[in-house]
C-alpha cells in the first residue's frame, strides 16, 4: 500500500516539476479544436487543469472508499462483538445446565446411598435382634439345664 502511494506521489511531483519549469510553454495560446469549432486557448494549462481535476477526483474517490471500508469494518466489528457475547452467554448457559445436571446426579446418587444405608441398617438391626433372641434362648436353655441338674439327685460315687 505504501509503495503505491509513493509511486502516485512521485508521478504528481514530476508533473508539477515539469509544469513549473515549462510554464511559459504551457501558457502559450495555440489553436485548439473543440470538435465543432476552433479557438485559441493555452492547451498546456487546460491539460494541467484537467490533470489536477482528475487527481482531486481520484483522491476524493479513494477517501470515499476508505470511509466506506472503515464503516463496514466497524459494523462488522460490532456484529462480531455481539456474536461473541451471544456465544459467551450460550456457553455460560451450558455451564449452568451442566452444573444443574451434575447436582441432580449427585442428589440421585446420594439418595440411593442413603436408601442402601437404611436397608443395611435395618438388616443389621434385624440380625442384632436375631442374635439377641438366640443368645436369650441359649441362656434360657442353660438356665433350664442348670435348674434341672440342681433338682436332680447327685450321682453317687461308685463303691469299690
Amino acid at each position: 500500500m505504501k509503495s503505491r502511494i509513493a509511486l502516485l506521489t512521485l508521478i504528481i511531483l514530476i508533473i508539477g516539476f515539469l509544469g513549473f519549469f515549462n510554464f511559459p510553454y504551457l501558457a502559450q495560446t495555440v489553436p485548439t479544436s473543440l470538435g465543432f469549432t476552433t479557438v485559441d486557448l493555452p492547451l498546456g494549462l487546460i491539460l494541467m487543469g484537467l490533470t489536477a481535476l482528475m487527481t482531486i477526483v481520484f483522491i476524493a474517490y479513494v477517501i470515499a472508499m476508505q470511509g466506506a471500508w472503515l464503516l463496514e469494518a466497524r459494523a462488522h466489528a460490532k456484529e462480531m462483538h455481539a456474536q461473541r457475547e451471544l456465544a459467551d452467554k450460550a456457553e455460560a448457559s451450558r455451564f449452568t445446565e451442566l452444573r444443574a445436571a451434575i447436582e441432580s446426579l449427585h442428589q440421585e446418587e446420594e439418595r440411593r446411598l442413603m436408601d442402601r444405608m437404611d436397608t443395611l441398617e435395618a438388616h443389621l438391626q434385624a440380625r442384632a435382634q436375631e442374635s439377641d433372641n438366640s443368645t436369650a434362648a441359649y441362656v434360657g436353655q442353660l438356665e433350664q439345664q442348670l435348674r434341672h441338674t440342681a433338682t436332680a439327685p447327685a450321682p453317687q460315687a461308685p463303691r469299690l
